[in-house]
């Protein structure tokens, strides 16, 4: 185990680590329109400025036991678990696509499906700031970096933002905007075999999510589960996974 965990894999955990402190930022400030970077850190109960010690990612929070170091208020536990499972996805890129620039170019990807997934969970929206950029840096990345293609890519936009849209117009309304242009951005990232694979596990999660809820009485038939981080999930795996997740389908 400590032969396989080497000094890039520590570093790309603290780097995601540190990474995933500012997509806590962006979780907490995309949803009301407001600046990354202005003001600084704060409290959001009592509004005093946080020291740079109050900020150390996973560490703050356990040294300060889950409190504002001013006013006790409770931090949500969403912060530190942010930082963790984005140390961890950074650990899990690298080991997949080493130090190389498709790698730099997926780790954008997930580090927005991760921001884009918290949203979605807490706000029920997926921001536009994140999906139309994405959608052009997709498209982009697959024609100049990655082994894509801009052909496929576009087929991934097409395709995918095309589904959830005629999905939309049938159910209407029961697939959202944010949603539409989700898929259109992983489907530019990822080409069109990979959109339809995110699909495919997406759906199947959300399924196996749903029944579960129901089945331990925290939500009834008719009551909706925000999509987006599950359409995250199965772009992160088409994108790890992808491949060998096809091979097995197929000979099963």
């Amino acid at each position: 185990m400590l032969q396989w965990f080497t000094f890039h894999h520590g570093y790309a955990f603290i780097l995601g680590c540190m990474i995933g402190s500012f997509a806590n930022v962006c979780i907490h400030r995309l949803p009301w329109q407001q600046s990354l970077m202005l003001p600084p850190s704060h409290c959001p109960n009592c509004q005093q400025g946080l020291r740079p010690w109050h900020n150390i990612p996973i560490i703050s929070y356990l040294l300060l036991r889950g409190r504002c170091a001013y006013c006790q208020t409770a931090i949500s536990w969403r912060y530190p678990f942010v930082e963790l499972l984005c140390g961890l996805l950074y650990i899990v890129l690298y080991e997949h696509f080493g130090l190389s620039l498709q790698g730099m170019i997926f780790t954008l990807l997930a580090t927005s499906l991760l921001i884009v997934s918290f949203i979605d969970l807490a706000y029920r929206i997926i921001p536009d700031v994140i999906t139309l950029p994405g959608i052009i840096a997709g498209l982009l990345a697959s024609t100049l970096v990655t082994s894509v293609g801009i052909g496929s890519a576009l087929l991934g936009v097409v395709i995918g933002g095309g589904l959830f849209l005629l999905i939309a117009i049938i159910s209407r309304g029961g697939m959202g905007g944010g949603d539409i242009k989700l898929t259109a951005m992983i489907g530019a990232f990822l080409g069109w075999q990979g959109v339809f694979v995110t699909i495919f596990l997406a759906a199947l999660s959300g399924a196996v999510s749903g029944l579960f809820l129901m089945a331990i009485k925290k939500k009834g038939r008719k009551d909706a589960l925000p999509f987006g981080p599950f359409l995250a999930l199965g772009a992160l795996l088409a994108l790890l996974w992808g491949h060998e997740i096809v091979h097995w389908y197929l000979r099963v």
